[in-house]
């Protein structure tokens, strides 16, 4: 089922590569930055998609030739995270971005893993009389915008500004 897309009504299931890796979480704004300078991670009228876990505990033990020297006691990392984001089922894209990844990690061996799916991609259609939308509901994102933003253009306005102001983290 994986080898092409198909299509509904009102999107797209498309071949992409789903990249995932683990890293420190003071390490992710440093690789995602140089992810991004390859590609921009663009997913319909948005970029620079990815998604990023909640911290957790990597477990592991240094081997000889590792950088830390052979030890015996498995050694416990709090504080790592996995991301992952989407890019083009294109394999010279695809080792541009895992290179970016090495490069920028500060582990010796990271965790990096590209695997094969289809993803949902938005034919972009007029949803105004949806209740499900961000734009035709009263979510808690409203609270945060100014009261001009009653029509669904005036709320795609105001939430662009949102956004670019950094209310989004």
């Amino acid at each position: 089922m994986v080898d092409s897309g198909f299509e509904t009504k009102s999107l797209r299931m498309e071949l992409l590569l789903l990249v995932t890796f683990q890293a420190p979480a003071a390490d992710v704004e440093r690789i995602m930055e140089a992810v991004v300078a390859i590609t921009p991670l663009r997913m319909g009228k948005y970029d620079s998609n990815a998604y990023q876990s909640a911290q957790g505990v990597e477990r592991y033990r240094p081997l000889e030739g590792a950088a830390a020297g052979a030890e015996t006691e498995l050694r416990r990392r709090p504080g790592t995270v996995e991301v992952s984001f989407e890019i083009a089922d294109d394999q010279p894209l695809a080792a541009r971005v895992v290179e970016a990844i090495f490069q920028a990690h500060s582990y010796q061996e990271p965790v990096i893993r590209i695997q094969p799916l289809l993803a949902s991609r938005s034919k972009g259609l007029d949803d105004h009389a949806n209740p499900n939308r961000w734009w035709n509901s009263t979510g808690d994102w409203k609270k945060r915008l100014s009261g001009s933003a009653r029509t669904p253009e005036a709320a795609r306005s105001a939430m662009s500004k949102w956004s670019r102001e950094g209310a989004r983290a």
